[in-house]
């Protein structure tokens, strides 16, 4: 192993840009001259209220996001926002659409239906979750509040090579593991929403970006803590927000506009896939069970062909530095997660150890 550190893998919370590890422990004591760490700042401060803005300005340049989408910064992750997508904009027991294809799409399905009518308009599990449902098998209902999907699922792999159209009918886009991958149409969803932990910072802030028209359509007894509306009149700030994750995900974002942006950091991810999928493929000792056109680019799932192998592999790759290897535990087998703090060089040091282990093992 050739880095200072080990390569991480992990799904989630997830690998963070170097530059910006090394800047908060720059800063962790004395936060931009104050004297006083972030983590003590008050978050009523003038110079936490100008970062909070600076973040929101970052992340609009980042995805282009029009004027009449508002930007939602919450805690709770993105399983609470499988509650709230449903209060509101399903109030009243509403009924809504769901495409599943996967563990977290088949859960939000799960959830919206304690609170209204959810209905499953496309499926993959028949397949194993292995792709996304062809188009034209989508049985969509006109009438449904929303259409909800998981643009990129981290367990089983699959993920949406473009947003699909769904006419007057508000797309909601849980894209928690691939936001800020690459370049997204935001004016053709009503909703997205991302637990930060994958490529935004680190866990504890969920981003919401919602069409300003879908604002306001929540019953009146939802809680105030549930309802959109209210973070975008309080300016995300209702109650103390994660002040640290802001803080982090403010710094990633700056990284992100330092390599170039979306655009740029797409054709490294695209880079990285390729060259893993490849050796994946090119092998005799190991399966990629995602069809090929579904296929993430940032949670590259395989397993071995000979399971009786697990264990070693884990226990070598580990050993040479490439951790969190191991596949989900709904799953099993192996995944290697290519966020955008997942360098190249990590990739080529996890395609050389495939290599060397199919010609020891294979």
């Amino acid at each position: 192993m050739t880095a200072a550190r080990p390569w991480n893998f992990a799904a989630g919370p997830a690998a963070l840009p170097h530059a910006v590890l090394r800047q908060v422990q720059d800063e962790l004591l004395d936060w931009g001259g104050s004297g006083v760490s972030v983590l003590e700042t008050s978050h009523r401060s003038a110079a936490f209220e100008a970062m909070l803005h600076a973040t929101e300005t970052d992340l609009r340049a980042l995805l282009g996001i029009p004027d009449d989408f508002a930007v939602l910064f919450a805690q709770g992750g993105a399983t609470l926002q499988w509650s709230m997508v449903a209060l509101n904009l399903a109030a009243g027991g509403a009924s809504a659409d769901h495409v599943v294809t996967g563990e977290w799409s088949r859960k939000a399905l799960a959830e919206a239906r304690r609170l209204g009518t959810a209905r499953v308009a496309a499926s993959s599990e028949a397949t194993g979750f292995d792709r996304v449902p062809p188009r034209d098998t989508w049985q969509l209902d006109p009438a449904a509040r929303y259409l909800h999907v998981c643009t990129n699922e981290t367990i089983h792999g699959v993920e949406f090579g473009s947003l699909p159209d769904t006419g007057s009918v508000p797309l909601v886009a849980d894209m928690s593991s691939h936001l800020l991958s690459r370049p997204v149409d935001v004016a053709r969803c009503g909703v997205i929403y991302a637990g930060a932990q994958k490529n935004i910072g680190p866990a504890g802030l969920t981003l919401v970006i919602v069409r300003r028209d879908l604002l306001g359509r929540a019953a009146p007894t939802t809680p105030t803590l549930l309802d959109w509306r209210s973070y975008a009149e309080h300016d995300s700030m209702l109650n103390t927000p994660p002040t640290f994750a802001l803080y982090v995900a403010h710094l990633v974002l700056r990284w992100l506009l330092a390599q170039g942006g979306l655009t740029a950091i797409e054709r490294v991810n695209r880079d990285k896939a390729a060259r893993l999928y490849g050796a994946i493929d090119a092998s005799g000792l190991y399966v990629a069970p995602v069809q090929p056109g579904d296929r993430s680019r940032m949670n590259v799932v395989f397993r071995l062909r000979d399971p009786a192998l697990d264990a070693a592999f884990l226990t070598e790759s580990t050993a040479a530095g490439l951790l969190n290897l191991k596949g989900h535990r709904a799953l099993g087998g192996m995944r290697a997660s290519l966020y955008n703090a997942v360098p190249v060089a990590a990739v080529e040091a996890l395609v050389d150890f495939l290599q060397d282990f199919e010609r020891r093992h294979g």
